[in-house]
């Protein structure tokens, strides 16, 4: 279209300011040997060390052996499993309490993959990056594998005989957990209650949401969260909820979101407003997004409460009109959320949704979420218990309260003072610490059990290995407590017999059921009385969960720590979001150490400079800081230059931030007024990737935007195509069979980074560290590059994963002095690692800086941790370089498949582990050559470009551009 040369997207601040400084790093920036990784002009004792120790490393590898590996074939081969042969298995994930169905890759009884499983009438294939993640807990060797009493390891019996003997004649004994909604676990943790007079279960979330249940408890007189219905909306109205980040069940919300944005099949998109103070993953998919502080999303809900009655603009503000026209206009097909943790805010979203006519259509209450039920009011309640001495038994499951809450040293102390306490966990965290005895449960992988995540929809869990270690599952542990013990699967299949065809359910992973509907009572208004939004002195705190992080129940997992963040994109640290108009105020530049001051409470961290944040606010993400995360002290390679663990001063990653969480009557409180921000004078280094990787087209000339738009109303116009120019080139490699391509809608992708975390399990790529990204050395053959557009106060997002373009004319291939990479007669860049010699020619060569070296042997060096490697991918060697091969090890399997059967392939019959686990599906993959493929017809789009297509590499990647859901204005589309 004529005007998508007009908008000029930056990566950074840094980017956007331009000069001489920042050209000198894009220029130099393939430039990332010892001698320049840091200081770019290094002396000549470091030009002496870094010399010296490659000349002496290269030796080395010279005249090491290869290893020599052994297939050993099976003695008494199990009945349907053929060796080489991957088995799968439906399952459910339980990397949170989302419930996304999930099928798990077997290899020669090994588990290596999770793949979303597409019939889950939910999740619909998708998988977050914590879910895929989540296989690693499996190979963990810090793992519990056997129960500890008093410190020391024990037996199972004895522990069992000593627990039942302080439970005679317990009084108050409580089970604490996070959200349960396993039938089954319910079922047998109510039967081991019921032996007592004073028994209960008490849950809560890390990542509360228990205002909402609480609000409806008074609107509507049942406590539950209703099940959103995104994919019904047309209008949505956002406050503060990241529903496509981390906000209750992110796969299915962003799935839906989708089903209802998907331009090029309906024409149609559905508006999306999102008010929110920090820039989440939802705000950079919004079409209009509103910076606002915390203290003011009840007065704007207020206001849009009148609007939507009265529709008359009284004294609110544009935006808020807007938003009230279009969802009057949708009303029974809109839906207005909040995340804020305020049940006064919540009963105001219920009264616009009532007003609207969405209870029924968008909300459904009669049919609710269980996927975070958790009580904040009793958990406060238990608290008090525990400080009045008035518990005699504590159970912990799964739970890390001491990490996660408020006063977690208080907590600790105690829970040391009960007669009896006990800790259900997989590994040993604080909490854990704090307790008598610790019975270490089951990795979901090795476990019967299941979940009802939406009511009606109950998935099944089974296991798919041996237990690795002595641990049990926790259904067992309380069916034994209770006295029935029974196994975990006798126990599933009694909760579900005659209930479902259990056979065919454990085949589809799920069941629909006929479940007990709430019964909600018709709408009762609840006043709220309008508050004065006075801003206090000082800032105002956003503690919020990242998306690889979450509440912190994956610090163990070194993948979720590389992981670029989707917004900031630095790993391997929490830190303190500042607007660039806040950080000038303060004199704060980034890298610089703060420390915020909330009462009595006070954390120090490194300042981040993030466009789009309201400038009164300061933003900190939670789940870091957490014991699980020491073991990380030596990861990366350790030689001569290594500058820095990825642990800090404090022997972890990251700090802490629990403390600055406050309960306000019965909610848990993420936001706090009246914050100071205080210089330390210190620097801390961060590892952060979104100046890595700049692309522009060689030489400097100008070239077609990196990033396309359009908007709503273009899309039934003609657009005109880029004009292409004759070939210098003799078409001498005609590719008369498949020619695999790729095409990435950057409309529908929200840059979650699934598809990185996937990428990185089935290609086993190695985890550098801290020090080794900071010197751009990341090693993900997938990266999604984000950019802003506007100024740093008003910013605008895009998403662009960026992988290896399988180019026709590849620039890689030319430079090549050993011809390591080379094209195939299906149209892919083939890397043969035994001939590459690591001249790197070629990743200077690479417009698309999609290629990555091999510094060094990454450590593989724990053999239970090597479990989950891909057999059907080479582990690289110091000295090569590799990148992305459109999972040929795929490709492979399902033309080896389809001769099996006897058929030819089918379009669709090949996913790349990108597209497989994408949310949103907006990776395509298929056979360019075949004209009715769903890639072809993409390719030919109105909406498709290619990235740098003016330098003639031919890649065989399509992005389609953008839809912006207004006009250039601002208006209806």
């Amino acid at each position: 279209m004529a005007d998508q040369n007009s908008t000029h997207y930056w990566k950074s601040l840094a980017e956007r300011a331009g000069g001489p400084d920042f050209s000198v790093q894009a220029e130099t920036e393939f430039a990332s040997s010892p001698l320049r990784s840091i200081e770019p002009d290094p002396g000549r004792r470091a030009f002496l060390k870094a010399a010296g120790f490659s000349f002496a490393a290269s030796v080395m590898a010279g005249c090491s052996r290869a290893p020599v590996q052994r297939a050993m074939p099976y003695l008494d081969q199990p009945g349907g499993v053929i060796a080489g042969r991957p088995v799968y298995y439906a399952s459910t994930c339980a990397g949170c309490a989302a419930g996304c169905g999930v099928l798990v890759k077997t290899r020669d009884g090994r588990p290596i993959k999770l793949e979303g499983n597409p019939e889950h009438p939910l999740s619909r294939g998708g998988l977050c990056a914590a879910g895929q993640a989540s296989i690693l807990g499996l190979y963990d060797s810090l793992r519990l594998k056997h129960p500890l009493m008093e410190g020391k390891q024990a037996a199972w019996q004895k522990v069992d005989e000593e627990i039942l003997r302080r439970l005679k004649g317990a009084g108050a004994v409580r089970v604490l957990s996070h959200t349960v909604n396993s039938p089954t676990a319910l079922w047998a943790i109510a039967g081991f209650l019921a032996q007592f007079k004073d028994g209960r279960h008490v849950m809560y979330d890390p990542l509360s949401c228990s205002a909402i249940p609480d609000a409806h408890e008074q609107t509507h007189g049942v406590r539950a969260v209703p099940h959103y219905r995104f994919d019904r909306a047309e209008v949505i109205v956002s406050f503060d909820a990241d529903f496509l980040g981390t906000w209750i069940s992110p796969v299915e919300y962003t799935a839906a979101y989708r089903a209802g944005r998907d331009a090029e099949a309906t024409r149609r998109s559905c508006w999306h407003a999102q008010f929110e103070s920090r820039l989440s993953i939802t705000g950079s998919k919004a079409d209009r997004r509103v910076r606002l502080a915390p203290i003011e999303v009840e007065r704007s809900l207020h206001q849009l409460a009148s609007l939507v009655e009265s529709g008359a603009p009284q004294d609110a503000p544009p935006h808020l009109q807007e938003a009230a026209a279009r969802l009057r206009k949708a009303a029974g097909r809109s839906l207005v959320v909040c995340g804020i943790q305020s049940a006064e805010a919540q009963v105001l979203c219920n009264t616009i949704n009532h007003k609207l006519g969405n209870y029924g259509a968008t909300v459904d209450l009669e049919k609710p979420s269980r996927q975070r039920a958790g009580s904040d009011r009793a958990l406060a309640s238990l608290l008090e218990e525990l400080r009045g001495g008035k518990v005699d038994a504590l159970f912990i499951l799964g739970a890390n309260p001491v990490a996660e809450l408020p006063g977690g040293v208080a907590l600790a102390a105690h829970i040391r003072k009960l007669p009896l306490s006990v800790s259900i966990v997989e590994r040993e965290d604080e909490s854990a610490a704090a307790t008598r005895f610790v019975c270490p449960d089951h990795h979901y992988l090795e476990s019967w059990s299941d979940a009802e995540p939406v009511a009606g929809v109950v998935s099944f869990t089974q296991p798919v290995i041996r237990p690795l270690g002595g641990t049990r599952s926790s259904i067992e542990s309380f069916s034994l407590w209770s006295g029935r013990p029974k196994t975990a699967q006798e126990l599933v299949r009694e909760r579900w017999s005659g209930k479902v065809n259990w056979e065919e359910s454990l085949r589809n992973g799920f069941a629909r059921i006929e479940s007990p509907a709430a019964a909600p009572r018709a709408f009762k208004a609840v006043a709220v009385p309008p508050r004065e939004a006075k801003p206090a002195e000082g800032y105002e705190l956003v503690l919020y969960p990242k998306a690889g992080m979450l509440d912190g129940r994956h610090a163990y997992n070194p993948w979720l720590h590389e992981l670029p963040d989707p917004i900031t994109k630095i790993t391997w640290d929490n830190y303190a979001c500042l607007a660039p108009a806040a950080a000038a105020k303060l004199g704060v530049a980034e890298g610089d150490v703060v420390r915020i001051e909330g009462g009595p409470v006070s954390v120090e961290l490194p300042a981040v400079l993030q466009p789009g944040q309201d400038e009164r606010t300061v933003a900190v993400a939670l789940g870091y800081g957490r014991k699980a995360s020491a073991r990380f002290a030596k990861v990366g390679p350790a030689w001569l230059d290594s500058r820095g663990a990825s642990v800090g001063a404090n022997g972890l990653v990251g700090t802490n931030c629990a403390g600055l969480l406050a309960f306000d009557g019965a909610s848990l409180r993420y936001s706090r007024a009246g914050i100071r921000i205080v210089r330390t004078g210190r620097r801390q280094a961060l590892a952060a990737t979104q100046d890595h990787h700049t692309l522009a087209a060689p030489g400097g000339g100008p070239a077609r935007p990196i990033i396309q738009e359009t908007r709503l109303a273009e899309l039934t116009k003609h657009e005109r195509k880029h004009e292409t120019h004759p070939d210098l080139w003799p078409e001498d490699h005609p590719y008369t069979g498949h020619k695999w391509a790729m095409a990435i809608d950057l409309d529908a992708c929200t840059g979650c980074s699934a598809c990185v975390i996937a990428c990185q399990v089935e290609n086993n790529v190695p985890v550098t560290g801290k020090d080794e990204v900071r010197r751009k050395r990341a090693m993900h053959w997938l990266r999604i590059d984000r950019y802003y557009t506007g100024t740093p106060d008003e910013v605008e997002v895009a998403h662009q994963p960026m992988l290896c373009q399988q180019c026709d004319n590849a620039t890689c291939e030319t430079v090549c002095p050993v011809l390591a990479t080379v094209h195939s007669s299906e149209g892919l860049n083939q890397q043969i690692y035994n001939r590459c010699v690591g001249t790197r020619y070629c990743a200077n060569n690479c417009a698309y800086k999609a290629r990555r070296f091999n510094w060094f042997d990454y450590p593989r060096d724990d053999r239970l941790a090597n479990m989950v490697l891909n057999p059907d991918v080479t582990i690289r060697s110091r000295g090569v370089m590799e990148k992305c091969t459109f999972c040929v090890q795929r490709i492979q399997q399902a033309r080896l498949e389809a001769r099996r059967r006897g058929e030819p392939l089918r379009d669709g019959d090949i996913r790349t582990a990108c597209q497989q686990s994408c949310p949103a599906q907006a990776i395509v993959f298929g056979d360019m050559n075949d004209p009715n493929s769903k890639v072809s017809r993409l390719m030919r789009s109105g909406r498709a470009y290619k990235v740098l297509e003016e330098i003639n590499v031919r890649p065989a990647v399509t992005y389609l551009k953008i839809v912006r859901n207004r006009t250039r204005e601002g208006g209806e589309s």
